[in-house]
Formats: C-alpha cells, structure tokens, sequence
C-alpha cells in the first residue's frame, strides 16, 4: 500500500498525550495506532514478559515435535494419528496464543450496531 497523501491535524494536549501513551503501550507509532482505528481495530497494548516466554515454550515445543518428526522419519516409522493431534494441539496453542496477545480487536461502529 503507497501512502503518498500527507494529513495534519490538530490535537489537545490531552489527545496528543493519549495517542503517543496509547502507541508506546502498543509498541507502534501513533500513525499505525491511527490507521488502526480508522479500519475498525482497537490497537493491544504490547505484551509483557509473561507473553515472550510461553513463546520461547511454544518455539521449544515446535523445535521437539520436528526433531521427534525427524527421527520417526530416519527409523521409517511414525504414530501418524498421534503425530497429526500433537500437530493440530500445538497449532491452536499459536492460534489462542495471538488472538490473546497479539492481534488488534475489531471495535463495533454504532452503524454495524443498529444492524
């Protein structure tokens, strides 16, 4: 996407002091925070600690799984069924763990409200 238009605004100390509080908390700039809103996404506010290492878990977790698909395929036998469930858990580990922590949340606009 070219963004070849420029736009200025003014805002209140306090507005201006919101988006820059709101685009540090969320660890984008306060134009990113902007367009966010403006496309009907609430921005999350960057997570801590806690987030990186379940992470590192799911990255370690990911790392044994193809390291066990690996040697199951160098002794020419593998569980497939157990192998798929072990795939698909870890899969929506991933999934519940972005949609907790990273994805932006989409807001209700009173149009989609009245609907």
């Amino acid at each position: 996407m070219r963004k070849g238009i420029k736009k200025q605004f003014w805002l209140s100390e306090k507005d201006a002091a919101d988006l820059k509080r709101k685009a540090q908390r969320c660890g984008v700039t306060e134009t990113s925070v902007i367009r966010q809103l403006l496309h009907g996404y609430e921005p999350r506010e960057k997570p801590d600690e806690r987030f990186y290492e379940a992470m590192r878990e799911m990255y370690a977790i990911g790392n044994n799984l193809n390291q066990l698909t690996a040697k199951a395929h160098k002794l020419g036998f593998i569980d497939t069924p157990m192998l798929r469930e072990l795939s698909r858990a870890f899969a929506r580990f991933q999934l519940k763990i972005e949609q907790n922590f990273l994805l932006p949340v989409k807001t209700q606009t009173k149009k989609e409200t009245n609907q």
